[in-house]
């Protein structure tokens, strides 16, 4: 992977049909319709919402993702757009420091639904995953998804994640809730796992 030219903004392949890259503003409009989109927002606690609250949540990462492309570093926060050699939208996956914990790092993965069962999550995490342990130094990294959502939690399986608990009852999803699942990975699981 080139993380020199991801650093500068630009794309890299992912695999032969998609491309990698930070997030820019003019990709806001495709994260709006994919998080409003029902079967996406079915197991996220933070969709749908109004496009005031996503402006609120991405427009700080937007821009210190510029800055950082500017200074050639990797934001505080770094987000990644895939989408495929046509630029049609496909997903994004972002990796977050946890506050106050340093090299702990959370990842977290959403997909436009035509990009459902491709095999993209687990590409995107993989990505993630590496870059943060070397790039960004990880110790630990951790990641969450609702039980219900076979796909998400598959995605942590394959990219090594071990699953290291359970919330009974954590998301209200209408009339009913679902438990939390919680996945995790160390930086010496990880050079035992590549």
């Amino acid at each position: 992977m080139e993380y020199q030219q991801l650093k500068k903004g630009l794309p890299c392949q992912l695999n032969d049909s998609l491309t990698i890259r930070l997030i820019r503003q003019n990709d806001f409009d495709d994260i709006v319709e994919m998080l409003g989109t029902p079967n996406v927002s079915k197991y996220l606690f933070f969709a749908p919402a109004p496009v005031e609250v996503y402006e609120a949540f991405f427009n700080p990462i937007i821009k210190n993702t510029q800055q950082a492309i500017e200074a050639e570093e990797w934001p505080e926060n770094p987000t990644f757009i895939i989408r495929n050699n046509d630029e049609r939208y496909m997903g994004m996956i972002g990796i977050s420091q946890v506050m106050m914990l340093k090299g702990n790092f959370e990842v977290g993965h959403q997909l436009a639904e035509h990009a459902w069962g491709q095999g993209i999550g687990t590409l995107g995490c993989q990505f993630a995953t590496q870059l943060a342990f070397e790039q960004l130094k990880a110790h630990k990294i951790c990641a969450d998804c609702y039980a219900g959502n076979i796909g998400s939690a598959r995605v942590l399986e394959k990219s090594g994640y071990e699953l290291e608990g359970r919330q009974q009852d954590y998301y209200k999803i209408d009339d009913h809730f679902d438990d939390r699942l919680l996945f995790g990975l160390t930086a010496s699981q990880y050079k035992a796992h590549r």
